[in-house]
This record gives C-alpha cells, sequence and structure tokens, in this order.
C-alpha cells in the first residue's frame, strides 16, 4: 500500500475551518474543535497538519492535570518545567510568545493541538488554564475529540463563546467518491467500480476498516497478476474474506452470488 495521503472530503471540512479561523472578526476567537467518531482520521489528518506547519501536538492522558499538560507543554517547546504551577505558567506563555512573533514575521499562524481532548474538556481548571494561554496572545488552539467536547464545553461559556463560526469540525464517515479515491490513490494494484462500492458498504466509511480492505485486495491482486488492463473485480473475490464487522470483529466474506 502507498504510504501517501489522500485528501478526502473531512480534510477539505478541517481546511476550510483553518480558513475561517484566518478571517475571523474577533481576535479572542481563537479556539476550534474537532470531533467525530473513532476511526474517521481526525488525528491523522490534524497532525500532519501540525508537523507540516509547526504547531505545537500535544497528545492528552486520561489522567491529565492542569500541571501535567503544563510540563508536557513545555517538554514541546523545550523548556525545562521550574517546579511552581506559576512558573510553568510563565514559562509557557514566554516560549508561546516567542514562538508566535516569529510565525508573525514569516506571516504564518501558529497553533497549539491538543488530541484527545475528550480526556480533558470536562476538567475546569484545564480548560481555564488552556483559555488564559489562548487568551494572553490570543493562540490559535485547536482541540481534537470523539463528540463530547461539543457537549461538555457548554459547561464553560466564556470558553465556547471563543469558538467561532465556521470553527467547529465534525468528520464525517467516508463518503463513495472518498473510498473510490482512497483506493486509487493507495492501492498498488486496480480496483473495479464495483469493488470498490463494496468496500463503502462494509467498511462503513471508517478509515481504519478501509485500509484493510486495500490490504486484502492488494494481495489478491498481486497473486493473481492484476494489472493496469485487468482490475480487481468484485466477483473475483466471491467466498473472500475482506474485512471485518467493526461492532461484531467477525470476518465480512464477498457473497457468492454477487
Amino acid at each position: 500500500m502507498r504510504k501517501v495521503f489522500v485528501e478526502t472530503e473531512n480534510f477539505g471540512r478541517f481546511h476550510g475551518a483553518l480558513k475561517a479561523m484566518e478571517r475571523r472578526g474577533a481576535a479572542e476567537s481563537c479556539l476550534m474543535v474537532v470531533d467525530g467518531l473513532p476511526g474517521l482520521g481526525k488525528t491523522t489528518t490534524v497532525n500532519r497538519w501540525a508537523v507540516q506547519n509547526s504547531a505545537i501536538f500535544l497528545r492528552a492522558k486520561r489522567e491529565w492535570t492542569a500541571g501535567w499538560f503544563l510540563d508536557d507543554l513545555l517538554s514541546a517547546l523545550n523548556v525545562s518545567p521550574p517546579h511552581s504551577f506559576k512558573a510553568r505558567f510563565q514559562r509557557a506563555t514566554e516560549a508561546l510568545a516567542v514562538r508566535q512573533s516569529t510565525f508573525a514575521v514569516e506571516k504564518r499562524t501558529f497553533a497549539l493541538v491538543l488530541d484527545e481532548a475528550d480526556h480533558f474538556s470536562r476538567s475546569q481548571r484545564i480548560m481555564e488554564t488552556i483559555r488564559d494561554l489562548s487568551d494572553s496572545m490570543d493562540l490559535v488552539t485547536i482541540l481534537v475529540g470523539m463528540g463530547r467536547i461539543r457537549h461538555n464545553l457548554t459547561a464553560y461559556p466564556q470558553i465556547s463563546s471563543r469558538v467561532g463560526p465556521g470553527q467547529r469540525v465534525e468528520f464525517q464517515p467516508a463518503s463513495l467518491a472518498d473510498v473510490t479515491k482512497l483506493i486509487a490513490e493507495l492501492s498498488e494494484v486496480p480496483v473495479d467500480a464495483d469493488l470498490a462500492s463494496f468496500v463503502h458498504q462494509i467498511s462503513g466509511g471508517f478509515s481504519r476498516e478501509i485500509k484493510e480492505s486495500i490490504a486484502i485486495i492488494e494481495r489478491f491482486g498481486r497473486r493473481n497478476g492484476n494489472g493496469p488492463d485487468n482490475p480487481v473485480t468484485l466477483r473475483a473475490l466471491r467466498g473472500q474474506i475482506l474485512g471485518a464487522n467493526r461492532a461484531t470483529g467477525q470476518p465480512i466474506i464477498v457473497p457468492e452470488t454477487v
């Protein structure tokens, strides 16, 4: 399978929210929320963007405290954490401000990305610490989670009000067009339209399941010499396992009647 990043409709939604962030009228509206069910490519998409744009990317831990969050942030900023919470917050603010000013000179947007935000979105102290950091310099902050963030943020109107119009992104299951594009760009053997449609159907549009099916199709295609003039067809895979049911774990077999 080719190791390439495929720009799906979810990527387009994320990119659109970034553009909305750039056009925001109020500087303090600098929070973005990215959520959706597990397996839809949120972390892959946002982490890739963070790497390409030199953003700070942190993955939250289940037992995160405000102090632990600052320790992880300072580590990512290559700053040794002092002992007191107040000193850690000050060091983090100073280091972030330096990074942000450097980006401003280059006319680039500096951002802090916090993945697995569900772990801390109900912690008032962590959320207030993030707000204080963000407010101190209008720092673009992206919260990535699995769907509970929006609900949990309603408990903090002073924070949720900083998520401006167009800055909430909900990742959706891949469409048939997405699945067709993923197969075309990832698979090293060609696949016909009926088989791509079947993969869309059995995968539920989840990235992991789509890629598992592509790997199976590739192995089959290599064994059988499929090439540009001879794509793998759905009929050719009759009776073959093409994946597993996400809910039950049971194998999904291509029916003999297709």
